[in-house]
């Protein structure tokens, strides 16, 4: 048995040697999203909810637009918003139109089979008094970009005083 160990070790090592070889990263992104934003335009789907996503006038604003705002300048792309109910904007994902959807989105959120959710990254307080977690919807399989969108996400909870 003790031989069983340093045998499972190296043949972990050799495969990711492998896989490092063949030019596979991981996470990755099946469709190029995460390539497709760096140093071109998020196209970020909202959908109004008060305070994380205000639409008044030409450029929207709220605690969700800022982030993604930032998240965009850290990748150096543009943000192009669409505005529209949840479904449309979930659609918008699931035929390559939009790389994220958010609105004031809870992590019970009914679009999981749809979507692809980061963990949340924000906690607010509901007028009833109940405490929800709040996500943002991407295209399911694109990991490289979730996981860049999440990190950046729980460092902005953090500065912001947000996170769950």
């Amino acid at each position: 048995m003790p031989r069983s160990r340093p045998a499972a070790v190296l043949a972990a090592v050799l495969c990711a040697l492998l896989l490092a070889g063949c030019g596979i990263h991981i996470p990755s992104d099946p469709a190029g999203t995460l390539e497709h934003v760096e140093s071109g335009v998020l196209r970020a789907g909202i959908s109004p909810n008060d305070g994380w996503v205000e639409i008044d006038g030409t450029e929207p604003s709220g605690t969700e637009v800022e982030a993604l705002v930032d998240f965009a300048d850290s990748l150096d792309a543009d943000v192009e918003w669409t505005v529209g109910s949840e479904e449309s904007l979930v659609r918008g994902l699931e035929n390559g139109d939009l790389d994220v959807v958010t609105g004031g989105l809870t992590d019970e959120t009914p679009w999981t089979n749809k979507a692809g959710t980061t963990r949340p990254w924000a906690e607010t307080t509901l007028d009833d008094g109940n405490k929800v977690k709040l996500v943002m919807l991407v295209p399911l399989g694109e990991n490289a970009f979730l996981s860049r969108l999440e990190t950046f996400l729980t460092e902005e909870a953090q500065r912001k005083g947000i996170a769950p």
